[in-house]
């Protein structure tokens, strides 16, 4: 942020323009006329005629950066400081092979379930304002991608980096909602939530998802849950003899199970069929889960006027030294 701290000095630059003005004007009145020296402009001027014809220009050019200076430019950079609480939310995500279906859309393309899902909870994320996010991923087992933490930019990057796959094949439910609790216990705040994201039905883990869900209820955990894709097939890039080819092959999510751990909890569940659905949903939550942020700011002024005023100063004094010797004028 840039400003002048006082302004109400740029009035002495009408009083400038007024002095050059009254100077010019008094410069034509006096003029004398004299025989025609057209034939002299041939000629080209010496480096010392070009600089008596700057030093004018040069004396008018060193106030105004003293006026400048005057004014106190100066820059300033904004701070903000946020006093909250603040929620603990832990978005537990399906990276199973079932997250390679490619029914969603991003940006008019046809994408992944996870590509999907890495677009919308990006925005979800950078909504948030005072809360500590972290992130579970889950397959056959699940483990902490990023414990809590408010540096979102980080978590958008980590997010963003995330391979179908890298957790296993298989959906363990029940050890995701297990780690997500787990991390929640590192950092104690007034409200705790688990958004668990999976397109698929409980298969694997040591931890059922009834007891998992039992737990997070006991501590007063809410889990949100999102069933991602629909019954039945969806359409899967294959490698064949033939090249790659769309394959259609049977999904199944567990939406039963989603909609008991949800209100067990005391949460909300949803499915997603699409992406605009998907969008909705954590538009949804993020307006139920508000955080109440105090936030103050304020500017941090740097002061800019010892470079006008140094400038000025050495300006005209270059002025001044020059019109008193080598450029010295006898009336």
């Amino acid at each position: 942020m840039f400003r002048f701290a006082s302004p109400i000095f740029f009035a002495l630059v009408i009083f400038l323009f007024l002095i050059l003005f009254l100077k010019i004007r008094r410069k034509d009145i006096s003029q004398l006329r004299t025989a025609s020296l057209k034939k002299i402009d041939t000629f080209s001027p010496t480096f010392g005629v070009w600089i008596s014809k700057v030093l004018p220009a040069l004396k008018y050019l060193a106030v105004l950066l003293l006026i400048t200076a005057l004014a106190r430019p100066q820059l300033g950079n904004q701070k903000t400081n946020v006093s909250t609480e603040g929620i603990n939310i832990i978005l537990a995500l399906d990276l199973s092979e079932s997250m390679r279906a490619l029914d969603f859309k991003r940006d008019n393309e046809i994408v992944t379930r996870l590509d999907a899902v890495k677009g919308v909870v990006s925005d979800f994320i950078l909504q948030r304002q005072g809360d500590r996010i972290g992130m579970v991923v889950f397959g056959s087992n699940a483990f902490t991608q990023l414990p809590l933490t408010r540096d979102y930019n980080t978590i958008a990057f980590m997010l963003e980096k995330l391979k179908i796959g890298a957790a296993g094949p298989t959906t363990a439910i029940g050890d995701a909602i297990g780690i997500s609790l787990k991390r929640l216990e590192d950092i104690k705040a007034k409200s705790n939530i688990i958004i668990l994201l999976t397109d698929g039905k409980s298969n694997a883990g040591q931890i059922s998802w009834q007891d998992a869900s039992d737990i997070a209820a006991q501590r007063g955990v809410k889990i949100y849950t999102i069933g991602v894709g629909t019954k039945g097939k969806a359409p899967y890039l294959e490698n064949t003899i033939f090249g790659q080819r769309y394959v259609y092959k049977p999904v199944d999510v567990d939406l039963d199970a989603l909609k008991t751990i949800a209100k067990k909890t005391n949460a909300v569940f949803y499915a997603a069929k699409d992406t605009a659905a998907l969008k909705g949903i954590y538009d949804r939550i993020n307006a139920l889960e508000k955080t109440k942020v105090e936030v103050e700011k304020w500017v941090e002024y740097k002061e800019l006027y010892p470079w006008f005023l140094i400038t000025g100063l050495l300006l005209l004094g270059v002025q001044i030294f020059l019109v008193n010797t080598r450029f010295l004028r006898i009336p």
